[in-house]
């Protein structure tokens, strides 16, 4: 029965008498010419180099002129919502009283300082070269070390996910070399690297769940400045009802949302300047001074033990740094660049100065509880409030974006199940929406929004998020920069010295926070990181059980005396009959016998007429050529070809019309390659050789029959094993094959008739 749906496939049909369709195809092997078989030795050669290829291409972008310039919008707009609205509550959160001259002058100072070393020095000129073929964040840093070290394991159904492009060891220094050959050989080492980079991710999507709830109740709030008599359930109401419809709008993609966010953002960044300007020009220009370090240090000094504990308000200057390196996939090392030298830096700079002016020349001793709208040029009160309304709500973009980058740079490396992913551009091919992680995040968003109800409680568990994260990328970006970029040994230790000294002074006086609210982050992520880790360690228990089932065709087939199939003694050794039809065996990996052949003929004993591997290779870029997008092959198989479907992102090729696409495509490889070529050399001739005619006969006849698509159905079980080692080891794999059972597949968007389906089901062991 022919694939129901389905245009009818042209047979090309012949005036000469022939063979039945099984002799043909017989004849077609017997008869095969050495030329033949050292064309079908190219075939494969031809897809072995396209593979290569394929698995070696960059993902990275580079862009210039116009599409740079709008990329450095779309990243204003994005990225610097989060860390750009900090001159709301710095100061408020810094101080508990008026301050005096010198302390105020000695916070600004750190404030200076701080967005000067850390966010521009150390993320802005160092940690965003430390890409990942394009990608950012924590686990960027160990995929891109897992790529120059034996530091991971790699997916055997995916050889490209890591590519080695490990240094000789006579290339590194001393240090470099003794380091990676310490990490490669220490399997505690391994794991920590490992951790490291999934606590990173986890710690970037805790703060994903804050960041939203503490910008928008924080604006919603300030509405009180205007209308006292607002209710805290008001306040919660409004604030719940404005994330909703912020998440709502996530399907329009980052470019969109990014060049519609980022006219609030400039507008906002803009604003703080002028002010800044004018209350520095009217006020107190003496607070200037804080650009020397020195008064940096005479705070510290000068207050002790408060000095440390007020650190912990003053890193909400740079809360949303991390913004900058995890959405680096979304856009480039350039566009964040031109988008914080021009833009950002000197406008938060001049705001937080601005501020200090002010508050410095303030007689009530009360601007500091409200630094932005108590500074605010007179008749600008209003504008200003709705202006900061917007910059807050738009805040929230920077961590959803970096919550979608970060995810898909997990799934890539198998440490979190497939889920829907949806590319938003066609130009700038790694801005992603998630609909599942967009709608836990809206639901976690909600939830710490209505039980916080407050932005104090909130900026408790705010912020220790942040200076984690920094802390670990200045640690892994040490390391990346020893053993991939070389450099001398005495350089990475004074800036690693520096920058982990800043990090390490921040951090403990976060951590102060932990009892008064910071736990929840810190639970949160800690719940995310176990279930990277369980879901990775799960696949490599999976991977080595599928590892067995990894043969050749020469594995499962031989021939009996008479010259037909049989199975291998390994398989059973009984003759294998052929039916009638066509037979599609979706094949995950490549290159090998499916798994669900293999299984499909230990079971049934029996083979279609004529069989297709077909595996699917997704490229990163929007759409392939049709005339590009199929590689054939055949296999020593009879009637048996390999087809390769490479595919963009944007390419719908799960389609009913599959099966038809197929069958064409094989004739056309069958015509085109094993045809006569005219004498003109050019387009093959019509007068095609018997063993073509065989050939295309057969392959007319089985899709005339029926076509049938086969896919496994893998079933997990886990092996009994003793002692507290094995309790945990059933406790995690029963978890990941939990979440297994309970994810989406990488066929879920196949739209075939069912009616022409088969599922082979088979057991594992892991």
């Amino acid at each position: 029965m022919a694939e129901q749906g389905d245009k009818p496939v042209p047979s090309i049909q012949f005036d000469d008498g022939i063979q039945s369709p099984k002799n043909q195809m017989s004849a077609a092997v017997e008869g095969s010419s050495e030329k033949e078989w050292s064309h079908d030795l190219d075939e494969e050669e031809r897809a072995r180099k396209i593979a290569e290829q394929d698995l070696g291409q960059k993902k990275k972008q580079t862009y210039g002129g116009f599409l740079l310039l709008w990329l450095s919008l779309q990243s204003a707009g994005t990225i610097y919502g989060d860390i750009g609205t900090s001159p709301l509550y710095v100061y408020s959160s810094t101080f508990t009283a008026q301050p005096s001259w010198d302390d105020l002058v000695g916070a600004l100072s750190i404030i200076i300082w701080t967005l000067t070393l850390i966010v521009t020095i150390k993320y802005t000129f160092i940690v965003l070269r430390a890409d990942d073929d394009g990608q950012g964040g924590t686990f960027a840093l160990y995929s891109l070390l897992a790529r120059y070290a034996h530091i991971t394991r790699r997916d055997p159904n995916d050889p490209g996910t890591v590519p080695l492009e490990r240094h000789a060891t006579g290339e590194l220094g001393l240090a470099g070399r003794g380091f990676r050959a310490f990490i490669e050989k220490s399997r505690a080492t391994k794991f920590l690297l490992k951790a490291a980079g999934v606590l990173g991710v986890s710690l970037v999507m805790a703060d994903g769940v804050l960041t939203p709830a503490q910008s928008v109740l924080g604006a919603i709030q300030g509405i009180k400045v205007a209308n006292p008599d607002l209710t805290t359930s008001a306040i919660v109401g409004i604030s719940c009802a404005i994330l909703v419809g912020l998440f709502s709008i996530q399907p329009f993609g980052t470019s969109k949302l990014g060049t519609t966010f980022a006219p609030i953002v400039v507008v906002w960044l803009l604003f703080n300047l002028c002010t800044g300007i004018y209350n520095l020009a009217k006020y107190d220009y003496t607070v200037l001074k804080a650009f020397s370090p020195y008064f940096a240090g005479a705070y510290l000094v000068r207050n002790g033990y408060n000095g440390w504990r007020s650190l912990g308000g003053l890193l909400l200057a740079f809360t949303g740094v991390e913004a900058l390196f995890a959405d680096l996939g979304a856009f480039s090392r350039r566009a964040i660049q031109i988008s914080w030298l021009g833009l950002a830096f000197p406008c938060l700079l001049i705001a937080y100065i601005g501020q200090a002016a002010f508050i410095s020349a303030d007689a009530t001793g009360t601007a500091f509880t409200n630094p932005f709208f108590y500074t605010v040029p007179p008749g600008t009160f209003y504008f200003s409030m709705v202006i900061s309304v917007l910059a807050a709500i738009v805040a929230s973009q920077a961590m959803i974006t970096s919550s979608f980058q970060l995810l898909t740079q997990v799934m890539r490396l198998s440490y979190f199940p497939h889920i829907k992913t949806v590319h938003t551009s066609s130009k700038f091919h790694e801005q992603v929406y998630m609909p599942l992680a967009n709608w836990l995040l809206m639901i976690g968003t909600v939830v710490v929004t209505a039980v916080y109800n407050n932005t104090t409680s909130l900026g408790n568990a705010y912020g220790i998020c942040v200076i984690m994260v920094t802390f670990i990328t200045t640690c892994m970006v040490s390391i990346v920069a020893l053993i991939i970029w070389r450099l001398p040994s005495y350089v990475i230790l004074f800036f690693f010295l520096v920058f982990a000294a800043l990090d390490c002074a921040f951090l403990s006086a976060a951590l102060t926070k932990v009892p008064e609210g910071a736990w929840f982050t810190l639970l949160l992520a800690f719940i995310l990181s176990t279930i990277f880790i369980v879901w990775r360690f799960g696949k490599e228990q999976q991977w080595t059980a599928e590892g067995e089932d990894r043969f050749q065709t020469g594995d499962l087939f031989g021939t009996d005396a008479a010259g037909a199939l049989v199975l291998t003694p390994a398989f059973g050794g009984q003759a294998v009959s052929s039916a009638s039809g066509l037979g599609i065996f979706f094949d995950k990996v490549g290159g090998h016998v499916p798994t669900v052949f293999a299984q499909f003929v230990r079971k049934f004993k029996a083979r279609p007429a004529v069989i297709v591997f077909f595996h699917m290779r997704p490229l990163s870029r929007p759409t392939v050529p049709p005339e590009e997008r199929y590689i054939i092959s055949r296999t020593s198989i009879p009637a048996c070809y390999r087809v390769t479907l490479r595919h963009g992102y944007m390419d719908d090729v799960l389609t009913p019309d599959l099966g038809r696409t197929l069958v064409e495509q094989l004739i056309l490889h069958v015509t085109r390659d094993r045809g006569t070529a005219s004498p003109d050399g050019g387009a093959t001739s019509v007068d095609h050789t018997p063993e073509v005619r065989a050939e295309l006969d057969a392959l007319n006849k089985a899709h005339q029959d029926q076509m049938v698509y086969i896919i496994g159905k893998e079933v997990m079980k886990v092996k009994k094993a003793r002692g507290v080692k094995g309790f945990f080891r059933f406790v995690a794999l029963e978890t990941f094959l939990w979440i297994r059972e309970n994810s989406r597949t990488k066929l879920a968007d196949l739209d075939i008739d069912a009616d022409n389906l088969v599922e082979v089901g088979f057991v594992k062991q892991i």
